[in-house]
């Protein structure tokens, strides 16, 4: 069990750092003024924590979380960089992702 909480503090941790930096860099240089305006966007700040604990947490379960929150956010540009494909792998993949997680509950 202590392992388990070391790695969500050390994710946890990991992620904070990372936020203060990106802002502390946004709030001296500031990535707007570089074109770089969608590194601060709320919805690419969860896909940045999303990362950082699937990277560094053994239980994957709050990152794809997040990655998941990120993806609902973000559906449009996930459709448009799919394609026509996204009419069929779109549903399917949900169909998939549910049958998934309805069978790692039972």
């Amino acid at each position: 069990m202590a392992g388990y909480r070391n790695d969500t503090y050390r994710a946890s941790g990991v992620t904070l750092m990372v936020m203060g930096l990106l802002y502390l860099i946004d709030r001296l240089i500031g990535f707007s003024s570089l074109g770089l305006s969608w590194v601060m966007r709320a919805d690419n700040l969860i896909l940045y924590a999303a990362i950082l604990f699937l990277l560094l947490k053994k239980d994957k379960t709050v990152g794809f979380i997040l990655l998941g929150i990120w993806f609902l956010l973000n559906i449009k540009l996930v459709i448009s960089l799919l394609g026509s494909i996204s009419t069929y792998l779109l549903p399917i993949a949900l169909l998939v992702i549910g049958a998934l997680l309805y069978y790692k509950s039972k």
